[in-house]
């Protein structure tokens, strides 16, 4: 189990002011005081493809074009990712492409002409949609990726998801297209890829998880219950209650979180501060009846019942009681929020929150679980583009600290890694050359190697170093 500190801080004691690249900032009451480096300058990269601080390295383990073992070629557009334990010091990552229907042409050849009946969607001519997953075996002593497959198919925009306890990927359509003469099928579900798959899996719908323009997921391991994130100006905070646990196909029940008592509050403080820096505030849940959403209006539906809206949820990552997800452009400036929520625990479950990769086993009874509420902080806001802006996919790193992967708009990026202490601090971890963003940053179970990819033209990248030195 990782250990860490105590994250929270008393409101209004976190905010952001400018700062030299290589040093951290944290501000309290407005003035600047510089706290740590992280882990200490970035060293140029003589590659010009990602600078790291001293001591930590990089390795390129697939690319775009590259051959895999099914005789396909690696596609593009790699996105989020998980990292998973296959025993004998291999690890499978199952990575995210997020491709829709028209990207088909750009692809490497063998993948504009696979066919195959697991696909969930199709062409006319039966070549199947080229989003989906990938899945790579990476032997941690060799350093070599031992096998290398397409592990789903047929799906639009896969764009993030989530590990479960049970050693499954959950890979999230951010799409709500419908059949329109080119495609088939309505878009807009969760799908589920096994670690241990050691070819394609048929890609079977998980549509009582909502249709929606989903982001990531996240599993509570002592209830079972799976986070969900969407990626629209005006998007809600999801749950998913199953009715088995650890069996999503089963069905269940989709809410969307709700402040209590302050019905369709709006987090993202565009034109005003409505929700402080560090202050919690008690949460309960709305039900959703009609998940498939035929129209696309479950945001809509939620915030009728008085659910809360969030600006872009973006990356999810759970960690021991608690969770963080990134609001991609939340806040006044709108550079970027991470928000922070602690499902109600009862006290025989223990109380006392620190994020953690470890899993549990217990779980709650189905009818306590639709009533639980929690809390929810604002544990970052961005008011500075130097320091944070536009978080998109997380993790954390074995030390506690949020690694958090930038994806910026503007028509010349300056993505980076940036590690946030438990105190809201912010600091460099990396910085990528390439005109395109980070994503899919994960880590091995022991905290050794950090797998991050490069989105377009897609790179997968094992980072290793001293990440306990903090």
């Amino acid at each position: 189990m990782i250990n860490r500190r105590q994250f929270f801080k008393g409101a209004g004691t976190l905010a952001f002011a400018g700062l030299a690249s290589s040093a951290l900032g944290k501000a309290n009451a407005g003035v600047l005081t510089p706290t740590t480096r992280g882990y200490g300058p970035l060293v140029p990269d003589p590659k010009k493809l990602l600078d790291l601080p001293q001591g930590f390295s990089y390795q390129v383990i697939s690319e775009l074009g590259d051959a895999m073992s099914d005789g396909l070629n690696v596609p593009d557009r790699a996105d989020g990712m998980g990292c998973f334990s296959l025993g004998n010091n291999k690890v499978a990552l199952v990575r995210n492409h997020e491709l829709q229907a028209a990207h088909l042409s750009i692809q490497p050849e063998s993948i504009q002409t696979h066919t195959t009946d697991l696909a969930y969607d199709k062409f006319e001519n039966g070549v199947a949609l080229p989003g989906g997953t990938t899945t790579l075996v990476y032997n941690l002593d060799t350093k070599v990726v031992e096998k290398e497959f397409v592990s789903l198919v047929g799906t639009i925009r896969n764009c993030a998801g989530g590990i479960t306890p049970w050693g499954t990927w959950l890979t999230c359509e951010e799409s709500v297209d419908k059949p329109n003469g080119v495609i088939s099928k309505e878009h807009g579900y969760i799908f589920e890829v096994p670690a241990d798959a050691e070819t394609l899996v048929e890609a079977k719908p998980l549509k009582a998880m909502g249709r929606f323009n989903h982001e990531a997921a996240c599993v509570d391991p002592e209830t079972g219950i799976v986070y969900l994130t969407e990626d629209r100006g005006d998007s809600l905070f999801y749950r998913f209650i199953p009715n088995v646990k650890g069996q999503l196909d089963k069905g269940g029940k989709l809410q969307a979180l709700r402040i209590k008592g302050v019905p369709q509050f709006d987090s993202r403080n565009w034109d005003k501060a409505r929700m402080n820096l560090g202050e919690w505030l008690n949460v309960d849940w709305v039900d959703l009846h009609t998940p498939e959403s035929p129209n696309d209006d479950l945001r809509v539906q939620g915030y009728k019942a008085g659910a809360t809206l969030f600006a872009r949820g973006e990356g999810l990552h759970w960690g021991s009681n608690e969770l963080y997800f990134c609001c991609t452009n939340g806040g006044a400036k709108q550079l970027g929020q991470i928000m922070r929520y602690q499902p109600h625990r009862s006290q025989s479950q223990g109380s006392q929150p620190q994020r953690s990769q470890q899993q549990g086993a217990t779980a709650d009874s189905a009818s306590s679980l639709e009533t639980s509420g929690g809390r929810l902080q604002l544990f970052v806001e961005s008011d500075d583009a130097s320091l944070f802006n536009f978080g998109d996919n997380l993790t954390v790193s074995p030390n506690g600290h949020l690694i958090v992967c930038e994806d910026q708009y503007t028509e010349v990026v300056d993505n980076h890694l940036r590690g946030v202490t438990p105190e809201g601090d912010i600091y460099n971890v990396a910085k990528l050359h390439a005109q395109t963003e980070l994503a899919g940053a994960c880590f091995t179970n022991d905290g050794s190697v950090l797998f991050v990819n490069m989105y377009s033209p897609s790179k997968t990248l094992a980072i290793t170093g001293p990440w306990m030195a903090l």
